[in-house]
C-alpha cells in the first residue's frame, strides 16, 4: 500500500457504495441488483477471515474433506434454481449453465479425495527430517464472468482444502449466482472461512493489497494479472494468474479438412468464444484453407443464436456491451483492412448483445484478430506454405495458454515440444480435467490449477528438522 497507484485505488473505493445493477444481457436491461461491497464492510469481511484462519488451519484434514462434500451435496441441491439465475446474469444457455453448476459441485467431491500427506525426506542416523504443506492464510479469489461458478470452485474448493479461508470476489457483470453460492455453502461450512463480496475493479484492488491477504488466485484478462501482480508484490503475497489465451490450432498438411471442420468451429465457439482454452486462431495448408474456411463458415451459418433461457439456442450473447464492441470492433477492423468474411460480422439487430458465429479469412499482417485474444464468437482461418513458419508464428504471441494440431497424429507429437505453451493437444482442443494440472506460459499466467498440482498453489512447505541425540540413535 505504498505505491501511489494504491493509495489512488484506495480513494476510488472509499467513494463506492450502493447496489450494483445487473443486466440480462440477451435483453439488454438490469434484472436485479447486488448488494455492493463497501471498503469497510470488505474490511469486516477480510478480518473475519483472518480470524477463522487458526481455527480452520487446525482441523483434521478428514473433517475438511467432509465439510466439501457437504459443499459437493449443497450445489448439487441448487443446481437449477443457480443455473437460472446463472443464465439471466451471463447468457449461457440454460443446459450449459446446470453443467456448469453440476460440475462445480463435482469439483468439491474431486478435490476432497486429493492427498496431503507429510512426508520423510531424510532418515539419517543423525537427523530425520520431514515436509509438510501448510496453508498460506486468507486467500483473495477472484473469478471471471465467463464461467463465474465453476472458475471460482477451482479456487475455492483447493484452497479450504489446504486450510486457508476464502474471501471471492466474482465479475461485477456476474454476482448474482457467486451470493447465491455463498449463501448455499454458508450454510456447511464454518463461520468467516468462505465469503462472498461484490463490488468493481476497485473493491478487487482493495481486496488484494489488503494486508490480512497472504494469496491471490485471479482468473481474467492479461492487464488486471498484470496489476494484480504488481499489487500484490509490495507484500510478497503469492499469486496464481490464469490469465487470456489466444490458443491457435494447427491444421497438418495432408489432413481431410472437412473430417475435422465442425469439431474445430465448434471447438472455437465455446461459450460463444468467452473460454480462455478455446480455439482462438485456425493455421491451415495454403493448398487447404479455403475449403476448411467454407466449412466451418456452413457451421457458423447454422448455429442458433438466442437468449440462454431459449431451450433451442445454441449460442448465447456476449456477456456485456462492451465486449460485443471489442468484438465487432476487431472484426469491423480487419475487413476494413481487406479480410474477407464467410460468414457472419455484424452484430444481430435486436436486444441483447449477440454477435453471430463469424469466420474470416485473408487477414492483413498485423491484424488484432490474429495477434489478440477476441474472446467472442469469431475464428480467423489463416493459411499458412510451410510449418516452420506457422510455428513460428504461433511462437510469436505473448499469449502462451494451449495450441493444438489436427491430422496424423504421428506428426503431430513431433511437433508437440514446439509451442510455447502451457498444454499442447492432438486432435482436440481445450479439453480441460479435473486430474490434469492446467495453466500458461508467458503472459497467460503463473502457476496452475487443478488437480493435486493445484491444491499445492494453495500451501507452502514446512520443513520439520530433528536432530537425533546418540541416545537416541541407540535406541532407534
Amino acid at each position: 500500500m505504498s505505491s501511489s497507484v494504491d493509495q489512488r485505488v484506495l480513494r476510488n473505493a472509499e467513494q463506492a457504495a450502493g447496489p450494483t445493477p445487473v443486466e440480462n444481457p440477451a435483453l439488454g436491461e438490469v434484472f436485479a441488483e447486488a448488494p455492493g461491497c463497501t471498503p469497510e464492510q470488505l474490511d469486516t469481511v477480510v478480518d473475519n477471515a483472518a480470524r477463522a484462519f487458526p481455527g480452520w488451519a487446525a482441523v483434521p484434514l478428514e473433517e475438511r474433506r467432509e465439510r466439501l462434500r457437504s459443499c459437493h451435496r449443497a450445489l448439487l441441491a441448487a443446481v437449477d434454481p443457480m443455473a437460472e439465475l446463472l443464465t439471466r446474469e451471463q447468457g449461457k444457455p440454460l443446459k450449459h449453465a446446470r453443467a456448469e453448476v453440476g460440475l462445480a459441485a463435482d469439483w468439491f467431491a474431486h478435490t476432497a479425495r486429493l492427498e496431503l500427506a507429510p512426508e520423510r525426506i531424510v532418515d539419517e542416523p543423525a537427523a530425520r527430517v520431514g515436509l509438510e504443506r501448510v496453508p498460506h492464510g486468507v486467500v483473495a479469489a477472484i473469478a471471471p464472468s465467463n464461467y463465474p461458478i465453476l472458475l471460482a470452485v477451482c479456487k475455492i474448493a483447493p484452497a479450504l482444502l489446504a486450510g486457508n479461508t476464502v474471501v471471492l470476489k466474482p465479475s461485477p457483470d456476474t454476482p448474482m449466482s457467486s451470493l447465491m453460492m455463498g449463501r448455499i455453502l454458508g450454510k456447511v461450512l464454518p463461520a468467516g472461512t468462505f465469503a462472498v463480496v461484490d463490488g468493481d475493479v476497485e473493491l478487487g484492488a482493495r481486496l488484494t493489497v489488503h494486508p490480512a491477504v497472504r494469496m491471490v488466485s485471479f482468473t481474467g484478462s492479461v492487464a488486471a494479472g498484470l496489476a494484480i501482480a504488481r499489487q500484490a508484490a509490495t507484500d510478497l503475497k503469492r499469486v496464481v494468474l490464469e490469465l487470456g489465451g489466444n490458443d491457435p490450432a494447427v491444421v497438418l498438411p495432408g489432413t481431410d479438412v472437412r473430417s475435422v471442420a465442425q469439431e474445430l468451429f465448434t471447438r472455437s465457439m465455446t461459450n460463444s468464444g468467452q473460454f480462455c482454452a478455446a480455439v482462438k486462431r485456425v493455421y491451415a495448408p495454403r493448398a487447404q484453407y479455403r475449403r476448411l474456411a467454407a466449412a466451418m463458415a456452413e457451421s457458423a451459418k447454422a448455429a442458433v443464436v438466442g437468449d440462454g433461457l431459449d431451450p433451442a439456442t445454441e449460442y448465447g450473447p456476449l456477456v456485456s456491451r462492451a465486449q460485443l464492441e471489442r468484438v465487432a470492433g476487431m472484426v469491423d477492423e480487419a475487413v476494413g483492412a481487406g479480410a474477407e468474411l464467410l460468414a457472419g460480422g455484424r452484430a444481430l439487430d435486436r436486444p441483447g448483445h449477440f454477435y453471430p458465429p463469424t469466420v474470416v479469412t485473408d487477414l492483413p499482417s498485423g491484424s488484432r484478430l490474429e495477434e489478440e485474444e477476441q474472446f467472442g464468437p469469431v475464428v480467423p482461418v489463416i493459411p499458412y506454405d510451410d510449418l516452420e513458419q506457422v510455428i513460428a508464428r504461433v511462437n510469436a504471441s505473448p499469449y502462451g495458454l494451449g495450441c493444438s494440431f489436427w491430422g496424423d497424429e504421428d506428426r503431430a507429437r513431433e511437433l508437440a515440444g514446439r509451442p510455447q505453451c502451457g498444454t499442447v493437444w492432438i486432435n482436440t482442443h481445450g479439453d480441460l480435467r479435473h486430474d490434469v494440472p492446467f495453466g500458461g506460459h508467458r503472459h497467460s499466467g503463473t502457476g496452475v490449477e487443478y488437480g493435486a498440482w493445484g491444491l499445492n498453489e494453495y500451501t507452502q512447505l514446512k520443513v520439520h528438522h530433528i536432530a537425533l541425540r546418540q541416545a537416541d540413535r541407540e535406541m532407534s
